[in-house]
């Protein structure tokens, strides 16, 4: 049998996937065509399906709730869904904010040893890296559910335990404050080596896949395509994670 049904609780394409992954999985349905716009299911099963057996496996992955597709006679509204802004096309205009808000950091970053009579790379490495995960800390943390939607779209760990899109901005925020301070060295620079490390596989693999999603290094703020300048952006930081902790002779 071929039903419809409402589902409230999406407001993005991170959603769409998580529900569409979730209801596909329960083994009753043969197949299910989640979409945004209403009607947002329609469902293909074998026999009738129990909503409550499919709204606790839709609780497990985020607020959402299946219900009987509403009736002409009900006066209450549907629930308005928020689409997606359709992704930019990959142009040098589109990085623009990303390419002018790096600039400014590391021109920024330079000018704090002026006059350069003594200019050391290492001190302006490890202030630029401080600029970098404070200001990009900053944009995540102007709409965070929206960034851990994104992240949660291509990164390992976000993907399986969403908590770590909630946490992420502020370990940027933490790495940034620890670089601008110089506290713990060691401790700092083999996080950000690791924890970027970890976090360019997603990146990277997107990139192999070709997969059309939104960037979240600037958090929500920008509408940012994932291409190759992401993984330049996280290899560039690992490097000097690692340039440093080479120079220190801590490896």
């Amino acid at each position: 049998m071929t039903k419809e049904y409402t589902i409230t609780g999406m407001t993005c394409t991170g959603c769409l996937a998580k529900v569409k992954r979730t209801i596909n999985g329960i083994e009753e349905i043969q197949e299910a065509a989640i979409q945004l716009e209403y009607p947002q299911a329609k469902i293909i099963s074998d026999e009738s399906l129990d909503l409550g057996e499919i709204n606790l496996a839709l609780k497990k992955v985020g607020n959402y709730a299946i219900s009987e597709e509403y009736q002409e006679t009900v006066q209450a509204p549907l629930p308005k869904i928020k689409k997606q802004e359709p992704l930019a096309e990959k142009s040098i205009t589109t990085y623009k904010p990303l390419i002018l808000i790096v600039g400014f950091i590391a021109v920024v970053t330079a000018l704090s040893q002026y006059p350069f009579n003594e200019f050391s790379g290492m001190l302006w490495m490890r202030h630029f890296m401080a600029g970098f995960f404070i200001v990009f800390a900053f944009f995540k943390l102007l709409n965070i559910q929206g960034f851990a939607n994104s992240y949660s779209m291509y990164d390992i760990v976000a993907a399986k335990w969403k908590t770590w899109g909630y946490i992420y901005p502020f370990v940027e925020l933490a790495l940034g404050l620890l670089y601008l301070t110089n506290i713990a060295p060691l401790v700092t620079n083999l996080s950000t080596f690791l924890i970027l490390g970890i976090s360019s596989i997603g990146v990277i693999k997107s990139n192999l896949d070709k997969r059309k999603i939104k960037c979240a290094c600037l958090g929500d703020v920008f509408n940012l395509p994932m291409s190759t300048v992401t993984i330049v952006e996280d290899l560039s930081m690992i490097g000097m994670s690692l340039i440093m902790l080479l120079q220190n002779r801590i490896l």
